[in-house]
């Protein structure tokens, strides 16, 4: 049986390099008819830069996203093809379980999951930031559009909140600043700024036009200045609290972030658990999707490729579509972000399931 074993997971793992390095090719195209003008407006761009910073990450980012549906393709097109041949009803004839059959698919399935995992936990985030960054200087038409936060509130302690209207990355500047501190739910401080800017080469903010005000039990106690500088528990970093932010970061950066949110009072953190659970679902599903194309395709239809193939892609589709439903719902506030993302495959799990039982028949 290892003469078979290494003949299909052979073909299993060349199939599915070949799909994928068809389905790269052409999402490369795509985005290079679609860009070509953009880069041609930037005389100081090279080539080099264009290649290296660029589409050497978009390949990266590009091929992780493929996987799951180059895998389906591949185990669709050569089970097909095995079926096609009478190889499938030779191995059966040969007293080997449907069971045993399975077992370099999920060999070659295994191998795929864990390269997915280490590319989605680890790679594919530090190639997402420096993709981003190509993009916001050479391809967005808006400079400042990602990058200014609004109407942001942050608790610093148990008893120390912060309020910013309007703060920008770009220039670490805002304006319509507040800070409050409270014994229980008494107001004892506040202090408020109608400009606050950050100096990054000694990690302090400047304030300008601020009020202080003290609250005693018979009296407050108010002061003005004009300008201040003072220290914060918060670095400008920590107020861009977008789903972009979550896709450059590594899964143990990802959860401290995470963390650190939950104890400075950040209400809806859904999106970035969203983030954090789709990392390991989707690599987890070539299990799933790796029997389905097997129930599918592992008996001769009239047809023949075509048929399967069809039936594959429609099933493919469907759990795409039913994967990002449940990303979207999952970042709802009080949404379950891990039912919400595992849904796509506790279905389709279900759904192989009934494929391997009757398949077993």
């Amino acid at each position: 049986m290892k003469i078979l074993d290494w003949y299909i997971l052979k073909r299993y793992l060349v199939t599915f390099l070949f799909t994928l390095l068809i389905l790269i090719p052409i999402a490369v195209a795509i985005d290079i008819a679609e860009k070509i003008d953009k880069f041609l407006r930037h005389e100081n761009l090279t080539l080099l830069e264009v290649v290296d910073d660029y589409y050497k990450n978009f390949i990266i980012y590009y091929a992780n996203t493929f996987m799951p549906l180059a895998l389906f393709i591949a185990v669709i097109l050569f089970t097909s093809k095995l079926a096609n041949n009478t190889e499938i009803v030779a191995i059966n004839s040969s007293q080997v379980s449907f069971t045993r059959f399975l077992y370099p698919y999920f060999v070659g399935a295994t191998i795929v999951t864990v390269v997915a995992l280490l590319m989605n936990h680890f790679f594919v985030p530090s190639s997402s930031k420096t993709r981003r960054t190509f993009e916001k200087k050479y391809l967005s038409s808006t400079k400042y559009e990602d990058n200014t936060i609004r109407d942001f509130s942050l608790q610093l302690n148990d008893s120390t909140f912060v309020f910013i209207q309007n703060f920008n990355l770009d220039r670490n500047s805002g304006y319509n600043f507040s800070k409050e501190i409270y014994n229980g739910i008494q107001l004892k401080y506040k202090l408020i700024a109608d400009n606050i800017n950050w100096n990054h080469t000694d990690s302090t903010y400047k304030l300008y036009n601020w009020k202080k005000r003290w609250v005693f039990k018979d009296r407050d106690s108010i002061s003005y200045g004009n300008t201040m500088d003072t220290i914060f528990a918060f670095y400008p970093s920590d107020l861009n609290y977008k789903s972009i932010v979550a896709q450059e970061m590594r899964s143990g950066e990802l959860m401290r972030f995470i963390e650190i949110s939950k104890k400075r009072g950040i209400k809806n953190l859904n999106q970035y658990y969203v983030e954090l659970y789709k990392r390991t679902s989707l690599p987890i599903a070539s299990y799933i999707l790796t029997l389905i194309a097997i129930g599918l395709a592992h008996k001769k239809k009239r047809g023949g490729l075509g048929v399967n193939l069809a039936l594959g892609l429609a099933a493919m589709f469907i759990y795409v579509f039913f994967m990002k439903i449940g990303e979207v719902l999952g970042a709802v506030p009080g949404a379950n972000p891990w039912l919400n993302v595992w849904m796509p495959n506790i279905f389709f799990g279900l759904y192989s399931i009934y494929l391997y039982l009757n398949a077993r028949k």
